[in-house]
């Protein structure tokens, strides 16, 4: 059967690039406001209806509703003698934020996004809670834009850290900040006020600015936003300011992170007695390690020129402690005296064989998260780096969040899997370095019907690369099982076991979930994240290509059986892989993808992605982001998979225009398909999206691919 694709007039655009000439027939849908666009956009979300809609989908809806009423922990953190946690109790759109005296207190909702839209979209993107436990600054995002306001919350019935009564009421303060993404806040000791990022106002630069040159603030609980003090501004337009505070309170700590790689900067900063309103000027200093006194009120280099990570742990013995990747791909800790930067770094903790994610650190102990084969475990280190044991994990998993105090002895944290939802424990750290293991809430029921297992494959140039199965466990290869394959493979994001109730109607189809850890991912360490950036992109599309390679030899599939997804980075890699292979897979969802690699920079916050993907400004990226650039790469005849392709009209991160665009080529060149859109309203990139929108988008997903892929018909739901 032949789809009837809603028409999409070509432009005769011809570009020439670097002595290249570049078609670009579709730019026109570049302009989201148009009446062009949006008559497009509404025909082709009709005809994705007219295909997806029925039964089948209906049914997928009831299971999904049914699957997401689960209860998840999201957060934790310890301040005051208080817990503050976000948790969803089962259904609803947003997760609420709590507030609880002790692990045995009774919790009062501090926060409850979900009465403050109609439609669910009003979202927590981030919360900071002061150190007496008394006061949370917290940022709310609209319709999934990654702009957001901060608001200040009380929590009445605190009479100091050592006493802590019960909890009685929330107070919410008038403080309002306004031009903030990318929430980083850091309260002052005596909690009187935060340093906080914030961007432009507009109207104050360019408008092809307002999303760069992010600068610190310094707020002082009940000022107007206008009086407060710039504290910190970099001179590059793409650096992104992060900002902490020394639990000591002498210390500003700044890591200025280049763009959305994890190359840093690091300044600091003495806290002066009285917090003014008054510019900050970036110091000048030598790359590598910075000199001279800090003094109050000057802002000195500690770590220049952006050759390696750096993120600040806390300060213990007057000494600032950092993980960092500078000469250590997997990760090291190392510690500076900001009073004698010129002495040099003493290292703590040196580079293991596994990759180092996160360190907090509590009363004279590091607590460490490494990533061993892309499953978490989480060592404890004295502060002179001798090793103290490991806190025991409920599984192979991954740790969502990681949380501690320098001056108590316990550590909370996040955990999950592919098949335990996200729970939040305490660890209580003894002398010998032994506790409990203490599960703060408990968790849905886990199902024991399901097996997860971890297997490596040569990719073309024989690197062996790890990828996850999930199946039931009754589910054995006969070469014809349908393959739901994932992966990201880019920005040193590392894809570990998580847990997603929309997965499990595929299980339960006698399907197998895949997942990938690709090159450019932060699984395997710096040097991994390296190979797959810049121009070692399509070693990311072969290790992707030989994952979907394994299954078949292995025996569990055929390629028609394949279906492939990734979204943003992802959605990248997906559509990059389905036009170099398409006798490979059997269906593709593509999710909010950056697909044209010639113009990605030139819209919202693109110019932060060239460290990892380069610009097509310059001759020699040009030439490796041409040749897999996904709306480039449609060859007018050829024969692809079913596509979905998903992006959504208010995502600010990465540009709908791409995705359409993409859809638009595949319609009108490609054979094959069907090539379908789907275009969200009122969500964006993906974060605070609500779950009625994500199980709409999940049973979508899955009608496409179940139907695409021909599963075998679905045995009995052994959950």
């Amino acid at each position: 059967m032949t789809t009837r694709y809603p028409p999409a007039h070509r432009l005769p655009l011809i570009e020439t690039m670097h002595g290249v000439a570049v078609p670009d027939p579709y730019r026109w849908l570049e302009e989201d406001g148009s009446g062009d666009t949006r008559a497009w956009v509404e025909a082709q979300n009709a005809l994705t209806r007219s295909v997806l809609d029925g039964p089948a989908r209906d049914a997928l809806v009831e299971r999904l509703r049914t699957l997401y009423n689960y209860p998840r922990t999201l957060s934790l953190v310890g301040r005051g003698g208080r817990y503050f946690f976000t948790h969803n109790p089962g259904p609803l759109d947003q997760p609420i934020l709590y507030v609880q005296d002790g692990m045995d207190g009774e919790a009062a909702v501090l926060l409850d996004p979900n009465a403050l839209s109609t439609d669910g979209t009003t979202a927590l993107t981030a919360y900071a809670v002061s150190p007496d436990g008394r006061r949370v600054a917290y940022a709310l995002s609209e319709h999934g834009s990654d702009r957001q306001k901060i608001r200040v919350q009380g929590v009445q019935g605190v009479q100091g850290v050592q006493k802590v009564q019960k909890v009685q009421k929330v107070q919410g303060l008038h403080d309002v900040l306004d031009f903030v993404k990318f929430a980083s806040i850091a309260w002052t000791r005596d909690s009187s006020g935060f340093y906080y990022l914030r961007f432009p106002a507009p109207g104050t630069v360019a408008p092809e600015d307002e999303q760069y040159f992010g600068r610190i603030y310094f707020h002082r609980l009940g000022d107007p936003q206008d009086a407060d003090a710039l504290v910190f501004a970099h001179p590059v337009r793409e650096v992104v300011p992060l900002v902490h505070v020394s639990s000591s309170d002498r210390w500003v700590i700044i890591t200025a992170q280049r763009g959305a790689s994890d190359d840093s900067e690091v300044y600091v900063e003495a806290c002066p007695p009285k917090r003014e309103a008054r510019r900050r000027e970036v110091g000048g200093g030598r790359p590598g390690v910075g000199g001279g006194k800090t003094e109050a009120g000057k802002t000195i280099p500690i770590f220049t020129g952006f050759d390696a990570a750096y993120e600040f742990i806390e300060e213990a013995h007057g000494r600032l402690f950092f993980q960092t990747t500078k000469d250590a791909p997997m990760g090291r800790i190392i510690s500076i005296d900001p009073e004698r930067p010129e002495d040099g770094v003493r290292e703590v903790v040196a580079e293991g064989a596994d990759r180092l994610a996160f360190v907090v650190m509590t009363r004279d102990r590091l607590v460490a998260g490494y990533l061993h084969k892309a499953s978490h475990q989480i060592r404890v280190f004295a502060l002179d780096g001798s090793p103290q044991g490991e806190i025991p994990m409920p599984g192979i998993g991954s740790i969502v969040t990681l949380d501690a105090e320098p001056d108590q002895d316990e550590v909370r944290f996040v955990y999950t899997s592919f098949t335990q939802p996200p729970s939040a424990y305490t660890f209580r750290l003894k002398a010998e370095t032994t506790g409990e293991v203490r599960q703060f809430r408990l968790p849905a029921e886990t199902s024991h019907h399901y097996q997860t297992t971890q297997i490596w494959y040569p990719s073309k140039d024989g690197t062996q690369v790890s990828m996850f199965l999930v199946h039931r466990a009754d589910t054995r290869p006969d070469g014809e099982r349908p393959v739901l394959l994932s992966g990201y493979g880019g920005f040193n994001i590392s894809r570990t076991p998580a847990y997603d109730p929309g997965n499990f109607p595929f299980l339960d189809a006698g399907g197998v979930f895949a997942l990938a850890n690709l090159r450019g991912g932060g699984e395997y360490g710096e040097a991994w994240h390296r190979a797959g950036m810049l121009g070692n992109k399509q070693n990311v599309f072969d290790d992707f290509i030989a994952a979907a390679e394994y299954v078949v030899a292995a025996g569990w599939t055929s390629p028609d059986r394949i279906a492939i997804e990734g979204g943003s980075n992802g959605g990248l890699l997906v559509g990059a892989v389905m036009l170099q292979r398409p006798d490979l897979f059997g269906a593709v969802v593509c999710r909010v993808p950056v697909a044209d690699m010639l113009r990605y920079h030139l819209f919202t916050v693109g110019r932060f992605w060239i460290p990892e993907y380069g610009s097509a400004d310059d001759p020699e990226q040009f030439g490796f982001l041409l040749k897999y650039s996904p709306y480039h790469n449609v060859h007018e005849g050829a024969r692809y998979p079913a596509t979905l392709v998903m992006t959504a009209d208010t995502d600010d991160r990465v540009a709908p225009g791409m995705a359409k665009k993409f859809a638009a080529r595949l319609q009108a060149e490609g054979t094959g398909g069907p090539f379908l859109i789907r275009i969200e309203t009122k969500a964006g990139h993906g974060a605070g999206k609500p779950v009625a929108k994500v199980i709409e988008e999940d049973a979508d997903i899955l009608a496409f691919v179940m139907t695409a892929v021909n599963p075998p018909r679905a045995a009995s739901p052994q959950r």
